[in-house]
Formats: C-alpha cells, structure tokens, sequence
C-alpha cells in the first residue's frame, strides 16, 4: 500500500466539497442572524410574503451590496426613500465563520506557496460570487405605503395614486463589494491567526504585523462582548426584550464600536427626525432628537449622564490588555517605540473600518399635490457619521500611548526570542 506523500496531502485538502462547506456555513449563520434579527424585529407581518426578500437584502447591505429604494405614486405625487445602513452583528458572524473554514485546511503548517492560498481562496472566492449572484437577484421586494386617513388618504384615493415603495439591488456593485469583502476577511484570516502559514517571503513581516493585528481583532469582539453583556441585563430590566434582541442579533457592533471611538474621544455627527429611533441607549435617540444636526460626543452624554465617563475607562483597560498581549506575543528584539508604533497604526485602521462601516443614514417622505410636503408622520430622517480624521488621529495617539505601556509591562514576560542568561 502506497503512502500519500506530504506534498499530495494539500491539494487534496483545498478541494471544492471544503470550499463549498466553508460558503455554505457562512451563509447559513449570516441569514440565521438576519432572520432572527428580523423576526425579532417584527419583519415577518410585511406583506406580499416579503420575509425571505428582506433577508436576502440584510445579507446584501451586510457585505457591502447595494441595495436601491424606489418609490411609485403616479404622476400626481412624489415619494423618496434612502438607506444605508450595515448590520455588522451578520457581517461579523459570517466573517468569523467564514475566516475560520478558509483557514482549518491550512492549519499545522508553517509555509503555504502563494499560489497554493490563491488557488483555495479562487474556489471560496467563485462560490461566493454564486451566492452574490443569488442573493441580489432574491433581494427584490415592492411594498403599498399605508397614509393613513384624511387629505392625503381622500386624494391618493380620488386620483388612484396609492404611494408604493419598494427596493432592489445593483448586481454588479453587490457583487464588486461582496469580492472585495470576501477578499478582506480572507487577507485578516491569514493576518491574525498565529498558526496560519504563509508564502516564505511574507514570514518576515509576521512578526510586525500578526500580534498588532490579533490585538485588534481581539479589541473588537472584546467590545462587543461588553455590549452584549449590558444588552442582556438591559432586557431582563428594563424589558423591550424583542427590540432588544433585534439590535444584538443585526446591529451590536454598531453600537459596540461607536462606544469605542466615542470613548477615544472621536465625535459623531447627526440628526433624528421622524418615526426613526434608535433603540438602545435611549441617551442617543434623546440627544440627537432636534432640529439640526448634533454632536454625538463623550462631552454631550456626560452632559446627559456623568456615568458615560466610563467609556475612557473601559477603553484604556481594554486597550492596556491588547496591548501587553501584543508585547507579549512578539519576539523578544521588537523595542519599546516599536510596539508603540505598530499599535497606533493598527488601532488607526481599526477606527478607520469602524468608521466607514458604521455611517447610518435613513430617509423617506410622500407628496402628493404638495399636501404633504414630505413632512409630518408621512416622513422621516436619520443619519449618523463621523468626523473621520479626527477619530482616525485619536486612535493612532492612543495607540502609540497604549502600545509603549503594554511594552514596558510585557518586559518581565518570557517572549520568543530570549535566551537563558550564563
């Protein structure tokens, strides 16, 4: 009997039964925690048996896709809808499951040829693509708008103009995105797993980059296991338990990182109008409730409520313990001003991600004959962004700050790299 030889053992390992499970799980944890988010929601009384429609448009936004809002009330009236929102609670779920089937082929080994990663990460990657296709294409849905009684219900009544909104997907830019996010979890899978190989000229900058980016990716998901721990005791208190779990299971992270940055001491811009709401914390729904545009900062819920300094204490904990995990983790010759370095522009980055995937910005409103005018309860706005380069320089200063405290703990630890003395 033959033995298979080592070289033989990988090629059988990255076949396409392994890429297609790796997909197939990501996909089925992603529309389980949209579905349930939604459900929780209250998303399954939508007409038209418009349920599985919704979710395939949560699974599009939750990768990047673009999904489009139309509206539809005849040539006497005008209807306008936006959204743009990222339910990262279903984004990071299928990044993890996902980053974990790319890498479990790959485990136990210390070097990969690069041609040998592209090859498996094609297979996941044309897979992917498929599920994109499908998903796009699901994600269609038209909906009548309910106005309610009086003038407007009387006119779209007398002139047969019964406002209808509705959305879909632009294929080509969902699945552009889609790629691209794929290619991201991948790349940070590779980045972050201590035991994950690489090509043998890429082995050099393991030592910078891996720990700094395991410490980030540990910050994370850190934060949003504090935000679920107050979730839960939010719903066993003060009840709302079905809005409650409808935020954890579509949008912790959200929450979870703006914590983060506000904590930083970053400052976010924005405006609620309307029937929107946000659902958790109720400070947030209170300050930006007014007639123009916010500043949702530390200095303005302190303002509120002095107790929300302990944003900036639950940040340099955290902060100081990724750091030292860092330190500890890298080799012995990395120096002081090294970690420093290293942690301030992985925390930049980090905030940067939060950043751009954290936006929120929601619309609509109905006109008919200008009664109406896209006002009262007819219409509604919401919409929350940073102040980019603000939060991005105060993340690579804590970062710096952070990383050279986190080095002169790890000092006394025992690192790769030391040697017993005579």
């Amino acid at each position: 009997m033959s033995v298979p030889t080592v070289s033989a053992r990988p090629a059988a390992r990255h076949g396409w039964a392994q890429a297609l499970a790796a997909v197939l799980t990501g996909l089925a944890v992603m529309a389980l925690a949209a579905a349930l988010g939604l459900w929780a929601a209250g998303a399954t009384g939508l007409p038209d048996a418009a349920f599985p429609r919704v979710v395939a448009a949560t699974l599009v936004t939750s990768v990047g896709g673009s999904v489009d809002l139309s509206g539809n009330a005849g040539v006497l009236a005008q209807t306008r809808a936006g959204l743009t929102v990222i339910p990262l609670s279903v984004t990071v779920a299928g990044a993890l499951v996902i980053g974990a089937g790319f890498l479990r082929p790959l485990r136990h080994r210390a070097v990969a040829s690069a041609r040998e990663l592209a090859g498996w990460a094609a297979r996941i990657a044309v897979l992917w693509l498929l599920v994109l296709i499908g998903l796009a294409l699901g994600a269609r849905q038209t909906f009548a708008v309910d106005v309610g009684n009086g003038t407007l219900s009387d006119l779209t009544g007398l002139f047969d103009s019964a406002p209808r909104v509705g959305f879909t997907t632009d294929v080509p830019l969902t699945v552009l995105f889609g790629l691209l996010w794929l290619a991201g979890v991948l790349l940070l899978a590779l980045l972050v797993a201590r035991g994950a190989p690489l090509p043998g000229r890429l082995l050099r900058f393991q030592e910078s980059v891996r720990p700094a980016a395991h410490a980030m990716v540990v910050l994370l998901l850190a934060y949003v296991v504090v935000a679920l721990v107050a979730a839960l005791i939010t719903a066993a208190t003060r009840g709302h338990v079905p809005a409650t779990f409808a935020v954890i299971l579509l949008g912790l992270p959200n929450l979870a990182w703006l914590a983060l940055t506000i904590g930083l001491g970053a400052t976010w811009n924005g405006r609620v109008d309307g029937p929107f709401g946000l659902p958790m914390p109720h400070v947030l729904d209170v300050i930006l409730r007014t007639p123009h545009v916010s500043e949702l900062s530390l200095r303005s819920l302190t303002r509120y409520d002095g107790r929300w300094w302990w944003l900036v204490a639950v940040d340099a904990i955290l902060l100081l313990a990724v750091a030292f995990r860092m330190a500890a983790r890298s080799p012995a010759r990395i120096r002081l001003w090294q970690h420093a370095v290293h942690l301030a522009v992985a925390l930049a980055l980090a905030v940067l991600m939060i950043c751009l995937t954290g936006r929120i910005s929601a619309h609509y409103g109905l006109s008919l004959l200008g009664i109406g005018d896209l006002g009262g309860g007819l219409s509604g706005e919401l919409f929350l962004r940073p102040r980019l380069w603000q939060a991005v320089g105060l993340g690579a200063l804590w970062g710096l700050v952070a990383g050279f405290l986190g080095g002169l703990l790890a000092k006394g630890v025992r690192r790769r790299g030391e040697v017993d003395g005579p």
